[in-house]
C-alpha cells in the first residue's frame, strides 16, 4: 500500500505518518515549511495555494491512496481552494481520497449531528471547511470525507498545551464552560482514517469521541492526568462573546462506528489512562 499524506508534518499528520509507516505501508508525506520527524517517510514540499504543485507530487509518488490532513485554518486559499485542487488532482490520477473535515461546518443549532446533516457554518473556518467538503464530494464521489472534533493526545495538542499554560500562569485566557465538543484521541482518529484509506467506503463519516465535554471539563481532565491543579484553570462563557460561534456541537458517530473496526474512545476513558 502506497499512501500520500498531505499535511504530514502537522499534529494529526505526524500520527498518520507514524502509524502508516509502522504498518509497513510505503509512506510519503508533504510539508509546507519543514519536513516532519518520521524518517521512514519520503517528504515532499507542497504549497496548496500554488496551482499544479499537487499534480507534480502525485506524479512523483503515484500513491494508491491520498489523505488530505492539511490544516489551513480560516485561510480560504488553503482550506477551500487547496482542497479543491487536491480533489481535482486525485480524480485525474484515479486514486483513493480520504479528506479530513471538521465539526466546525455546523452552527450548533441542533446540537446532535449525524452523517446525513448538511453544513450550516457560522465562522470563516467552518465556511471554508464546508466548501472543501462540497468540492470533494462533487469532484471525487468515491472519496471518504471524515468530520472530526477536538483532537487530543500525548500532551502535544493545542488544547493540552493551552491547559498547561493556563495552569502555570504563562498564558492569559479562559476555558469555556458552554462550548461543548466530542474530543477524539489522535491515535484513534489516525487509525480510523487509515482504515478508511485501505477500504473502498465512500461518503461521509463522523469520527469523534463518545463523551460530550465543555472546554473546561476537558481541561480539568487533562490537568488531573498531568498532575496539574485544575482549580487554577480560569473559566468563562463563549456565549458572552460578540463573535458568532457554534456552542454545542456533538458528532453522532454511531453509523460510522458500525462500519469500522477502530473503536472510538471517549475523553474520560483515554485521559484516565484506561
Amino acid at each position: 500500500m502506497r499512501v500520500l499524506i498531505i499535511g504530514g508534518s502537522g499534529f494529526l499528520g505526524t500520527e498518520l505518518v507514524r502509524q502508516a509507516a509502522a504498518a509497513g505501508w510505503e509512506t510519503a508525506a508533504t510539508y509546507c515549511s519543514r519536513p516532519g520527524g518520521v524518517s521512514e517517510a519520503s517528504w515532499y514540499p507542497l504549497d496548496l495555494r500554488v496551482p499544479g504543485q499537487i499534480d507534480e507530487v502525485l506524479a512523483a509518488v503515484d500513491p494508491c491512496a491520498v489523505i488530505n490532513a492539511t490544516s489551513g485554518g480560516s485561510d480560504w486559499a488553503v482550506t477551500a481552494d487547496g482542497s479543491f485542487r487536491v480533489a481535482a488532482a486525485v480524480a485525474r490520477q484515479g486514486c483513493r481520497l480520504v479528506h479530513l473535515s471538521s465539526d466546525a461546518v455546523f452552527s450548533g443549532a441542533r446540537i446532535h449531528y449525524d452523517e446525513t446533516c448538511l453544513p450550516d457554518p457560522v465562522t470563516p473556518y467552518g465556511a471554508a471547511k464546508a466548501a472543501a467538503e462540497t468540492a470533494v464530494r462533487l469532484l471525487a464521489p468515491t472519496a471518504a470525507v471524515v468530520r472530526t472534533s477536538l483532537i487530543i493526545g500525548h500532551g502535544r495538542s493545542v488544547h493540552e498545551r493551552m491547559v498547561h499554560a493556563l495552569a502555570d500562569g504563562t498564558r492569559e485566557g479562559v476555558l469555556f464552560t458552554d462550548d461543548i465538543r466530542c474530543p477524539v484521541h489522535v491515535g484513534d482518529l489516525a487509525s480510523a482514517v487509515l482504515e478508511l484509506a485501505a477500504s473502498d467506503q465512500a461518503g461521509m463519516f463522523h469520527v469523534a469521541g463518545t463523551d460530550a465535554l465543555s472546554r473546561h471539563q476537558l481541561g480539568a481532565l487533562i490537568a488531573r492526568r498531568d498532575g496539574l491543579d485544575a482549580t487554577r484553570l480560569p473559566t468563562g462563557r463563549r456565549a458572552d462573546s460578540a463573535v458568532p460561534v457554534p456552542l454545542d456541537v456533538r458528532l453522532d458517530c454511531r453509523t460510522t462506528q458500525l462500519h469500522m473496526r477502530t473503536r472510538l474512545r471517549g475523553a474520560r476513558e483515554f485521559l484516565n489512562g484506561r
